[in-house]
């Protein structure tokens, strides 16, 4: 006797419903934009904070702070200690941050149109690139 091998429903199923996802319009599975996450602007706003001028002066205190503790503070406890290297760690990131930012390392590519040389044909580049401002 010959055995034949049926297909449950639950796989028919499945593979009709990605065949019916392949042939989906693009215009109707992508996103147009929109108003952007709820969270978006509130973790804007503790960027903004933790990259501030307050968060540089505080970062620098605490890089004073912790290092007279380790320096002066004689005998600590292993916790306090761990504690002091995980504050003067995260002061030392955030002055980082500020430091390399204002010395313009932390500002991302700089890209802008050719206005001078031969080709004006809306080609952009970098603007270290040879021929641009």
């Amino acid at each position: 006797m010959i055995k034949v091998n049926r297909m449950s429903a639950t796989t028919v199923l499945i593979i009709c419903v990605l065949i019916g996802i392949t042939f989906l319009p693009a215009d109707a599975t992508a996103s147009t934009g929109g108003g952007g996450l709820p969270w978006e602007s509130p973790l804007t706003t503790l960027k903004t904070s933790l990259t501030g001028p307050v968060a540089f002066v505080i970062s620098i205190l605490g890089i004073v702070g912790c290092g007279g503790v380790l320096i002066f503070g004689g005998q600590i406890n292993d916790f306090i200690r761990t504690t002091i290297f995980i504050v003067l760690v995260a002061g030392l990131l955030v002055a980082a941050n500020n430091v390399l930012s204002g010395l313009g390392y932390g500002s991302g590519a700089v890209v802008g149109t050719v206005t001078t040389g031969g080709d004006k044909d809306g080609i952009t580049q970098s603007a270290d690139s040879p021929g641009g401002q």
